[in-house]
């Protein structure tokens, strides 16, 4: 807490107009031929002092952002890269994985490998199946109910008595196995508590409904039709686990073209890479966690601005990782950071708050 006060103190300190030694100089981001088209800030007609005083203190002082980039009409407009990191630099995704699950399940339902998120997941998860805690309501888990994390297993990680807490299950040979054998400690779709080990039952079902490993699946349907090479999955657990249970690393830039993506709901350059059905419903509120909308693994969260507020349809990751997409004001940021297990990671909501939304919400 202590670090986070001292982040958001820059903040202030850029609202008092307290500067630096070292001046903060923008560049318009490069075009490299990757499917983005970029532009520079003063294109927009924009005041642009709090953004120059924005860079100027993180530059200038220590913090855990290492990228931070800004996509205002289709254009990269802000790209930047601190803490030692680059351009084609990839990034330990956490939790933003999920949101990217999400898509994919999208397109399996459009490819026709899975019929429906209603239907239950035995439908499509062969194997394994549960041994312990047998309950007849273990049968009534649907795909959506992984989806807003309301399955009624014991699976809570932010619940360190949950049976299902993500770091007790890292422990545990069998990741899959474990989590379908929780007991059952709530009806399905009545109560929401955020849990990774739905994610990853999301991932395997994708494996089974396809044949394809998740990582191959993503590649094909994905990946390649985004012109995004530069990934790899992997986990800071030392055990051998499944293709199903890695994370995404990702560029910023190609972290973005998932945000666009869903700015444009589904289409990618004319091409329409998941359905708009399923970018809308996936992104529209579902149930609650922790007070917040939270729709298929993606968040709805509010930032007031100006007496305005706009609702950013939000992918978020342990240690500063961020999608934000504001269909409102057609931008997507992206943010990364290693402050993991931390609430410095938090800055990047003060930084849209108090920075980029009203630079980019009220006139010269």
């Amino acid at each position: 807490m202590k670090n986070l006060l001292a982040l958001i103190g820059i903040i202030f300190c850029m609202n008092s107009f307290c500067f630096a030694q070292n001046t903060y100089t923008y560049s318009k981001p490069k075009f490299i031929e990757d499917g983005w088209q970029t532009n520079d800030l003063k294109s927009h007609n924009l005041d642009s002092t709090l953004v120059h005083k924005l860079f100027t203190q993180l530059y200038s002082n220590e913090n855990k952002i290492q990228s931070v980039l800004f996509v205002k009409d289709k254009q990269i407009i802000i790209e930047e890269y601190l803490n030692g990191q680059t351009i084609d630099q990839k990034h330990d995704l956490r939790s933003t994985t999920k949101s990217i699950r999400s898509i994919l399940l999208g397109i399996a339902i459009d490819k026709g490998f899975i019929d429906d998120v209603n239907d239950p997941i035995s439908k499509y998860l062969k194997s394994p199946v549960p041994t312990k805690n047998i309950d007849l309501r273990k049968d009534k888990i649907t795909i959506k109910h992984l989806l807003t994390m309301s399955s009624g297993l014991d699976c809570n990680d932010w619940n360190k008595h949950s049976k299902g807490q993500e770091d007790k299950v890292y422990k545990k040979k069998n990741w899959l196995q474990y989590t379908l054998n929780l007991p059952m400690v709530n009806e399905p779709g009545t109560v929401s508590n955020y849990c990774s080990m739905g994610a990853i039952l999301i991932a395997e079902i994708i494996n089974q409904a396809s044949g394809m490993a998740i990582d191959k699946f993503a590649e094909q349907f994905l990946f390649t039709p985004l012109n995004i090479s530069n990934t790899s999955w992997g986990h800071t657990s030392k055990k051998d686990i499944i293709p199903s249970a890695k994370r995404l690393y990702m560029t910023s830039r190609d972290m973005a073209k998932i945000g666009q993506l869903l700015l444009n709901k589904g289409e990618w350059h004319d091409n329409q890479i998941v359905s708009e059905k399923w970018i809308i419903e996936s992104t529209t509120p579902k149930t609650k966690i922790t007070g917040i909308d939270y729709g298929y693994f993606w968040w709805n969260i509010p930032f007031k601005v100006n007496e305005m507020t706009y609702i950013s349809k939000t992918a978020t990751g342990n240690g500063g990782q961020y999608i934000f997409v504001f269909p409102e004001l057609d931008i997507v940021a992206v943010f990364t950071g290693s402050a993991y297990n931390s609430q410095d990671d938090k800055l990047p909501f003060k930084i849209i708050t108090d920075i980029l939304l009203p630079t980019f919400t009220r006139e010269k």
